[in-house]
Protein backbone atom coordinates (compact mmCIF):
# COMPACT_ATOMS: atom_id res chain seq x y z
CA UNK A 1 0.00 0.00 0.00
CA UNK A 2 1.42 3.24 -1.07
CA UNK A 3 0.82 6.33 0.92
CA UNK A 4 1.78 10.47 -0.37
CA UNK A 5 1.40 12.80 2.51
CA UNK A 6 1.90 16.34 1.50
CA UNK A 7 2.72 19.14 3.94
CA UNK A 8 4.26 22.89 3.76
CA UNK A 9 0.80 24.58 2.47
CA UNK A 10 -0.52 27.39 3.96
CA UNK A 11 -1.21 31.31 3.88
CA UNK A 12 1.79 33.52 2.11
CA UNK A 13 1.57 37.22 1.04
CA UNK A 14 1.52 37.82 -2.77
CA UNK A 15 5.56 37.51 -3.93
CA UNK A 16 6.11 35.22 -1.22
CA UNK A 17 7.57 31.46 -0.92
CA UNK A 18 6.92 28.64 0.29
CA UNK A 19 8.33 24.56 0.44
CA UNK A 20 5.59 21.68 -0.29
CA UNK A 21 7.03 18.45 0.94
CA UNK A 22 5.33 14.82 0.22
CA UNK A 23 6.26 12.01 2.04
CA UNK A 24 6.15 8.55 0.34
CA UNK A 25 5.69 4.74 1.89
CA UNK A 26 6.46 1.62 -0.40
CA UNK A 27 8.75 1.05 -3.34
CA UNK A 28 6.71 2.67 -5.95
CA UNK A 29 8.41 5.79 -5.09
CA UNK A 30 12.01 5.06 -6.45
CA UNK A 31 10.89 4.01 -9.86
CA UNK A 32 7.67 6.40 -10.70
CA UNK A 33 7.06 9.56 -11.95
CA UNK A 34 6.17 11.54 -8.89
CA UNK A 35 4.50 14.79 -9.67
CA UNK A 36 2.85 18.17 -7.92
CA UNK A 37 -0.79 19.10 -9.24
CA UNK A 38 -3.27 21.42 -8.50
CA UNK A 39 -7.14 22.29 -7.93
CA UNK A 40 -8.32 25.92 -7.38
CA UNK A 41 -11.97 26.44 -6.61
CA UNK A 42 -14.24 25.76 -9.51
CA UNK A 43 -11.54 24.45 -11.62
CA UNK A 44 -10.14 21.30 -12.79
CA UNK A 45 -7.37 19.42 -11.19
CA UNK A 46 -4.09 20.64 -13.33
CA UNK A 47 -0.27 19.59 -13.46
CA UNK A 48 2.60 21.97 -12.10
CA UNK A 49 5.61 19.83 -12.06
CA UNK A 50 6.66 16.06 -12.61
CA UNK A 51 10.34 14.73 -12.06
CA UNK A 52 11.39 11.18 -13.21
CA UNK A 53 13.26 8.60 -10.93
CA UNK A 54 16.19 10.03 -12.79
CA UNK A 55 15.32 13.88 -12.32
CA UNK A 56 14.37 14.87 -15.73
CA UNK A 57 11.30 17.50 -14.82
CA UNK A 58 8.34 19.04 -16.52
CA UNK A 59 6.73 22.44 -15.78
CA UNK A 60 3.60 24.09 -16.87
CA UNK A 61 3.98 27.10 -17.86
CA UNK A 62 2.38 29.05 -15.88
CA UNK A 63 4.57 28.32 -13.06
CA UNK A 64 7.99 27.99 -15.35
CA UNK A 65 10.48 30.19 -13.82
CA UNK A 66 9.40 30.42 -10.41
CA UNK A 67 8.56 26.36 -9.04
CA UNK A 68 11.14 24.14 -8.49
CA UNK A 69 10.81 20.41 -8.68
CA UNK A 70 13.42 18.09 -6.86
CA UNK A 71 13.13 14.58 -5.17
CA UNK A 72 15.55 12.57 -2.41
CA UNK A 73 15.45 9.09 -3.05
CA UNK A 74 16.77 8.72 0.01
CA UNK A 75 14.26 9.93 1.77
CA UNK A 76 11.30 9.29 -0.38
CA UNK A 77 10.45 12.75 -0.93
CA UNK A 78 9.46 15.00 -3.36
CA UNK A 79 9.49 18.78 -2.83
CA UNK A 80 8.11 21.95 -4.84
CA UNK A 81 9.82 24.79 -4.25
CA UNK A 82 7.26 28.00 -5.31
CA UNK A 83 8.73 31.50 -5.44
CA UNK A 84 7.11 34.54 -6.77
CA UNK A 85 3.48 33.44 -5.40
CA UNK A 86 0.53 34.88 -7.13
CA UNK A 87 -3.36 35.22 -5.73
CA UNK A 88 -3.46 32.94 -9.18
CA UNK A 89 -1.17 30.06 -7.31
CA UNK A 90 -4.15 29.74 -4.46
CA UNK A 91 -5.54 26.15 -5.05
CA UNK A 92 -5.46 22.81 -3.02
CA UNK A 93 -1.69 21.01 -4.36
CA UNK A 94 -1.68 17.39 -4.76
CA UNK A 95 0.75 15.07 -4.86
CA UNK A 96 1.19 12.15 -7.40
CA UNK A 97 3.22 9.18 -8.10
CA UNK A 98 2.80 6.91 -11.08
CA UNK A 99 4.09 3.92 -12.80
CA UNK A 100 2.56 2.40 -16.23
CA UNK A 101 0.54 0.61 -14.16
CA UNK A 102 -1.21 2.46 -11.65
CA UNK A 103 -1.29 6.22 -10.25
CA UNK A 104 -1.64 7.07 -5.92
CA UNK A 105 -2.90 10.60 -4.81
CA UNK A 106 -1.90 12.35 -1.54
CA UNK A 107 -5.13 14.04 0.44
CA UNK A 108 -3.70 16.97 -0.77
CA UNK A 109 -2.46 20.72 1.03
CA UNK A 110 -3.84 24.14 0.77
CA UNK A 111 -1.93 26.77 -0.57
CA UNK A 112 -3.40 30.35 0.25
CA UNK A 113 -2.07 33.23 -1.74
CA UNK A 114 -3.24 36.81 -0.50
CA UNK A 115 -2.78 40.21 1.26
Amino acid sequence: QVQLVESGGGLVQPGGSLRLSCAASGSIFSTGVMGWYRQAPGKQRELVATITSSGTTNYADAVKGRFTISRDNAKNTVYLQMNSLTPEDTAVYYCNVRTVAISYWGRGTQVTVSS
